[in-house]
């Protein structure tokens, strides 16, 4: 029977991205196993294709979300892995590692399932090593070098930048754009609103790009309203739920630059290496989940906050209400960078 070995990563769609690098390095450092990999409903897009996962598991948490995770985990126990690693740190993704027949299963400590593990490690926010912030992508390969032992810590996280299967089709969806050139990418949405840069900055961002470069605004179907407030009278296209992941990931390509938050559609612009300037207004890149492109550039508050960071995922307003973190970066900050 093909060995194979088992990726649990069922949290939100920027750790799923990121989490493909951790895949492909898996991949390279067990060649004779298959790769499985479990992520959550709506996430599947960003790996479906990829060559070297073999099977992929979608945990659907839309209605009874109980029921079908023990559906799952009855049809992943028809496999005996060899290896189980489980990314995520949240108990249900404890309790499949914990049900899987397999020899031996690596994941953080900070599972309140993790006494099952044969190996675990700490994952630390921020982990500093030798004065430098890891990323999220290098926290993820400890769990490769414990099952490894010897498996090389890459210093620059750059060297495994998240990888998605973007192909021809994808790029011939988005080919009417890309033939409005220079153009530039504005991703002005983010689920948590302390981690969203401010509208009316936006507004004025997209205005001044405008004058230069076709203005292309991303996002999902909620996001449309937001980004036609943003689009202002200019003439900026909102391509907001007209376009799937990897079609955005696609049109990022060749882009001038990618304006975003600190959310998702970042890690779309670090996984296809384009030039990014990124928003970071409570949260900080310490934390972990920075871009990885080549030429890329983190505009945070220059006035040192005492209550910044405010906390690790943001908040639906600021707990201090003058959200300074986010006024503090200016239009002129961004325009700078390009």
């Amino acid at each position: 029977m093909q060995k194979a070995l088992l990726i649990i990563q069922t949290a939100f769609i920027g750790d799923t991205i990121l989490a493909s690098s951790f895949a492909r390095e898996v991949s390279r450092e067990f060649p004779d196993h298959e790769i499985h990999f479990l992520c959550r409903h709506g996430n599947q897009s960003v790996l479906d294709g990829l060559p070297f996962i073999h099977k992929l598991w979608v945990w659907d948490k839309r209605g009874s979300k109980y029921k079908s995770l023990w559906r799952m985990i009855k049809e992943l126990r028809q496999y005996r892995f060899d290896v189980v690693f489980n990314l995520h740190r949240h108990f249900n993704s404890g309790l499949v590692s914990l049900c899987m027949r397999a020899t031996r299963k690596l994941g953080f400590k900070q599972n309140p399932l993790s006494f099952f593990y044969t190996k675990k490690v700490n994952h630390r926010i921020p982990h500093t090593v030798q004065g430098k912030s890891w990323h999220e992508v290098q926290r993820n390969l400890q769990l490769l070098q414990a099952a490894k032992g010897s498996y090389p810590m890459p210093i620059n996280p750059k060297l495994v930048r998240p990888q998605l299967p973007i192909m021809d089709g994808h790029r011939l969806m988005v080919q009417e754009y890309k033939l409005k050139k220079p153009y530039v990418v504005v991703a002005p949405a983010s689920v948590w609103f302390t981690k969203q840069w401010e509208e009316g900055s936006y507004l004025k961002l997209v205005a001044e790009l405008s004058k230069n470069f076709q203005v292309y605004l991303i996002g999902g179907p909620d996001d449309s309203t937001l980004c036609e407030r943003v689009k202002g009278a200019t003439g900026a296209v909102n391509l907001c739920g007209k376009l799937n992941l990897l079609e955005s990931a696609a049109l990022m390509e060749e882009a001038v630059r990618v304006f975003v938050n600190d959310s998702g559609p970042l890690h779309l612009a670090s996984s296809v290496n384009a030039p990014s300037t990124s928003f970071f207004c409570a949260t900080i890149k310490e934390f972990g989940y920075g871009p990885l492109s080549d030429d890329s550039q983190v505009l945070e508050s220059p006035e040192k906050l005492t209550c910044r960071p405010c906390g690790l995922h943001g908040h639906v307003s600021c707990p201090q209400d003058h959200f300074k973190c986010a006024k503090n970066i200016t239009v002129e900050m961004a325009l700078k960078t390009i």
